[in-house]
């Protein structure tokens, strides 16, 4: 508005540029608050008459359109401005409740429990989601650690409703149920007992002991990896594949229970655990990223977050894009039966 006034003066009563006071007002809507509009409003105002005085324009409707302009601009800048504050606010609250559900279903977990080093990694394939439907968690059980990633059918709040019923839980029952099997079951009660939509949940559950045992239960999820010490990698894939949480009424005979993958991880030896969105992403001729021969490089990192990391990008080199898919990562580092504490 200073530059308005200086031109008004300056180019005296012929130019007519009293109507663009209205202009500091109206910009202000844009960031600034309702009284910041408001007072601008006023200081348009005031100027105005100043400049009507100076070029002996009091009394002329030149000055009468000037000022109804610049309350109707003043006006309409007010109501935008409320309208963007509430919006910031909704905004504020809805990222609020994304920290809230992220931290929930995709908590960073400590860098280390009992024998294990942990680092894990999401990336949403939806810009301006920060969750969906994948998951992961790892708690003590016992000496030990249960772990578990998974995966829910579909998108959007229905899954990540399902997600958080899978998580529930996983927490509830890993630290104190007799085995793998017996957090399935309680995993696969509570999707039963939770009404609404029909959802189906693939998922692995691990249980790694300090001595290196490592026990595996696959509903219908990518094998895991395994990385020996020497750099080789293998999948490790269940005897019998089993269905997905979710479609207990389609396993024949009903009740069977589903079959416990073991092996035994030498110190230094490492886990990953990942979603389809790892094993399914595809380049531009719709080759899937080949896991078996190229995640052995950057996994060959010692740091755990480290490789994550490499491991993503070699992922974005093969497929020359974005993510399609939402992806969850998890890396568990074998430490030894002589790492000590269940906290890190």
């Amino acid at each position: 508005m200073a530059l308005v006034t200086t031109l008004d003066l300056a180019a005296g009563s012929d130019m007519g540029l009293l109507p663009v006071y209205a202009a500091g007002p109206a910009l202000a809507a844009a960031r600034s608050p309702v009284r910041t509009v408001i007072a601008l409003g006023g200081l348009a105002i005031a100027l105005c008459l100043v400049s009507a005085t100076v070029d002996g324009l009091l009394g002329h409707v030149r000055l009468y359109v000037a000022l109804v302009a610049i309350a109707l601009v003043t006006a309409g800048a007010c109501y935008a401005a409320m309208r963007r504050q509430r919006a910031e606010r909704k905004l504020v609250d809805a990222r609020a409740v994304a920290d809230a559900l992220e931290g929930f279903l995709l908590p960073v977990p400590p860098p280390c429990i009992g024998p294990l080093r942990i680092a894990a990694s999401y990336v949403s394939a939806e810009r301006g989601m920060r969750v969906g439907g994948d998951l992961y968690e790892a708690v003590p059980a016992g000496e030990g650690v249960r772990v578990i990633i998974a995966d829910v059918q579909g998108k959007g709040l229905a899954a990540v409703r399902s997600a958080g019923t899978v998580l529930a839980a996983f927490r509830e029952s890993a630290p104190y149920a007799r085995d793998l099997a017996q957090v399935g079951e309680r995993i696969e009660d509570a999707l039963q007992r939770a009404a609404g939509e029909e959802r189906f949940v693939t998922a692995v559950l691990a249980e790694i002991r300090p001595d290196g045992t490592v026990h595996l239960l696959n509903r219908g999820h990518p094998a895991p990896l395994l990385m020996r010490r020497h750099g080789d990698v293998e999948l490790l894939e269940p005897a019998r594949h089993a269905l997905p949480f979710g479609m207990t009424a389609l396993l024949e005979p009903p009740g069977e229970r589903v079959a416990v993958t073991r092996c035994r991880l030498a110190p230094g030896e490492r886990l990953l655990l990942y979603t389809d969105g790892l094993s399914e992403a595809r380049d531009r001729a719709g080759r899937f990223y080949p896991l078996l021969e190229r995640a052995a490089g950057p996994l060959a990192e010692a740091d755990p977050a480290r490789a994550l990391q490499l491991l993503r990008g070699d992922v974005a080199r093969h497929t020359g894009a974005g993510p399609a898919d939402d992806s969850a990562l998890l890396v568990l580092d074998f430490l030894g039966s002589s790492a000590h504490g269940l906290g890190g």
